[in-house]
């Protein structure tokens, strides 16, 4: 029996293993090094970690008639521009109500020209998808 042919068919099966061995750690590099760009991107407030792009201006505060309160909110769970724009468009939905939203210091400054109740504010940013702080 001749053992050449069998060992020449040996060295190439192991020669297609180490290829393919190569091939799946140079995928699986690539996937961790584009998952790590995409949450650094993410947590800098570049991406669209919410549906949005990372560009969406927020609305413009609305008209109101003669402020007669103002309350800032700790709002948690903002990640980006489109964040601030859900929030915005939220409480800004309520009749009475104005608000400027950050994302830096994640807060958002609430002035209602008539009484409206916290438990209001509350529930439109906790709609939004988002949560109000201490």
């Amino acid at each position: 029996m001749n053992m050449i042919p069998l060992i020449a068919a040996e060295a190439a099966q192991s020669s297609s293993r180490q290829v393919g061995m190569i091939l799946v750690v140079a995928v699986l590099g690539i996937a961790f090094f584009l998952a790590v760009r995409g949450a650094l991107r993410h947590f800098r407030g570049e991406g669209g970690c919410c549906g949005g792009g990372g560009a969406d201006a927020p609305q413009e505060g609305k008209e109101l008639g003669k402020v007669v309160a103002t309350k800032t909110l700790a709002i948690t769970g903002m990640h980006c521009m489109h964040c601030v724009r859900a929030v915005t468009e939220a409480l800004n939905a309520i009749d009475g109500v104005s608000a400027e939203v950050d994302l830096q210091s994640a807060r958002a400054v609430v002035r209602m020209d008539r009484p409206v109740d916290d438990a209001v504010l509350r529930e439109a940013v906790e709609k939004a998808g988002f949560q109000v702080g201490a």
